[in-house]
Formats: C-alpha cells, structure tokens, sequence
C-alpha cells in the first residue's frame, strides 16, 4: 500500500470529508480482503494466495488508472529497478502478512501490523537521513513497548495459557512483516515524488502476481467454486482498497488522513467477533492501545513539523520579484 505521502503534499480537491470517508472505506475493503484470506488459508498455501490477491487487484487498479486518463503512461518509468526492489520487500511482506494472518487471530495480527509507522521512522532516519527529535524517538520507544505487550500473549514465561508454538511463530512472523512493511514504506517515501502513485501500485501488482504464481510448482491447489469466489474477492477488495486510499489523499492531506487507518482496528474486532468468534485479550487490548496512541502522536508531530515547514519556506520566499 502506497501510505507514505509526503505530509505537505497538498490534496488536489480540498474536500476533507470526502478524503476521510474514503480513508475509512479503504480500511474496511483491507479487512475485508485480509478476512477472505484469512478464510482461505486453512486450506490453500500462502503462494497461490498471494497470486490471486496480487493479479486480482489489478482489475480495479486498472479501471482506475483507465478512469484517470493514465493509460498506458502508467507503464512508463525511469527507475525501473527501484520499482523491482519495492516490490521485493512489499512481496516478502505479503507472504509474511498473510502467513501471520493463518497463524493468529485478524485483530492480533492487525495490532502488531501498526508496528509499521513507527519503524518507518527508525528506517527514514537511517536511510534517508531524516531529522528525529526526542518527541517522535519517545512514541517510537512507547509504541514498541505496546508492541512487546501485545507478543507477550504468545512469547515468553508470561505467555497466555492457551498460546501454542503455532501462535509464537505467528507473532514473530508479523514483527517480521511490520519491519518489511516500514523498510517498503521507506522506498516509497523516496520514489514518491518521481512517479505516479498508479504507476507505483500498477508495478507492485504486477511483480506480486509474479512472485505468488513462482511458487505454481510448490504444492497449489485446485479450489472449489466457492474459495474460488473467496480469492477472486480477496484480490478484488484489496485493489479496491487501494484505489480508495490513493483517492483519500486527493481530497484530504496526509496528516489529516493518516490517523483514520487505526478505524482498521474496529473492523479487525468485529470480524474476529462475528466471523472467527473470537475476542482478544486484556493485554492484547491494552497493547493495542498503546501502539495506536504512540502512532498517532507520531503522526501529530509530523503534521506540526511539516506546517513549520511550509510556513518557514513561505517566510523565505520573497513575494515580489528582486530587480
């Protein structure tokens, strides 16, 4: 998912509403696809799942992309090997994503997925040399602590009673897959301002549905009418939701956008309610409230720095020409 628009990036129809309601939107179409796999991997291996999630979304990627009058500029790039490495590190964290999913509950695995923000600022400052002050370093510390509250449940002497070792490998899969997620997030922030985002999400698609179709050889499976139906949705609301994304920006800033991705979490709930019927536990809960507090204070900062930004380039910038 292309997240990490530049917080200053102005939005080209400035309807904050509109942008929230298609935030919130593009988070139910995300649960929605992660519970059909979720649904599907009791029975299907990781690999054909992500074929059918990565090949699918292109149906309305491509129809947006087609809407927007991108077609077929949307193919045309000057760094195309950027493009292959961000969809090395976004493919490894789908596999990750969704083998966490089959091992833990959706709103377990959701929770240690917003890890992700806060070491995308640890990864910005090593690689793209970004400024971090004492603020945003103490939610990223608090954040992780929330974190490791949440890993508790299965690892450790303080492990709840019923977590089993297919539960332990399930959390450190998704730690593993929330660092790959800030580590695609980060070369995404630095291929941002060169290409547009349908070009990005076109190119990830499309490398995705080539390394899920690789592993053909390694044990897929023939579905029936109905996991047919699952993976086909799955693949469809996952495009879908990032069309909605992509679209949130267009009329709302980042900043004001970005805090609406933990509404996930409600989702997450309910679909563990009502579907898997399950319910997370106390600390898992407590955890979860934590990680989101410290991203959106993570968030706060950025949208104040970047306001202090703007406003000192505009105090620089002589308003009449120098003769």
């Amino acid at each position: 998912m292309v997240k990490s628009l530049s917080f200053m990036t102005p939005p080209e129809h400035a309807q904050p509403l509109v942008g929230i309601a298609l935030k919130v939107a593009s988070t139910l179409a995300f649960t929605a696809m992660a519970t059909l796999i979720k649904l599907a991997s009791a029975r299907y291996p990781i690999g054909e799942l992500v074929f059918f999630r990565s090949f699918f979304a292109l149906i309305p990627v491509f129809i947006w992309v087609i809407w927007r009058g991108q077609w077929p500029s949307v193919f045309h790039t000057k760094i195309f090997p950027r493009h292959v490495m961000r969809s090395i590190t976004g493919g490894a964290t789908m596999f990750l994503g969704f083998t966490a999913l089959s091992l833990l509950p959706i709103a377990d695995a959701t929770a240690i997925g917003y890890a992700a923000p806060l070491l995308t600022v640890i990864l910005a400052v090593i690689f793209l040399g970004e400024k971090v002050r004492v603020y945003r370093w103490s939610a990223v510390v608090v954040g992780l602590i929330g974190v490791m509250v949440i890993v508790s449940d299965y690892v450790g002497p303080q492990a709840e009673p019923g977590a089993t070792e297919r539960s332990a490998v399930g959390a450190i899969v998704a730690i593993s897959a929330a660092f790959l997620a800030a580590a695609t997030s980060t070369q995404v922030r630095a291929i941002v301002h060169n290409e547009s985002a349908g070009t990005i999400v076109v190119y990830f698609s499309l490398f995705t549905s080539f390394f899920g179709l690789v592993t053909l050889p390694f044990g897929w499976l023939v579905p029936d009418p109905i996991d047919l139906l699952f993976m086909v949705a799955a693949g469809i609301f996952g495009g879908l939701g990032q069309v909605l994304l992509t679209q949130s920006f267009r009329y709302g800033g980042a900043g004001m956008i970005a805090p609406f991705d933990y509404t996930s979490m409600i989702w997450a709930l309910i679909v563990s309610w009502l579907v898997f019927a399950t319910w997370p536990t106390d600390r898992m809960l407590i955890g979860t409230a934590i990680v989101i507090g410290a991203g959106l204070f993570v968030i706060f900062r950025e949208r104040r720095l970047g306001i202090e930004r703007s406003r000192s380039k505009r105090a620089q910038t002589p308003t009449t020409p120098l003769n």
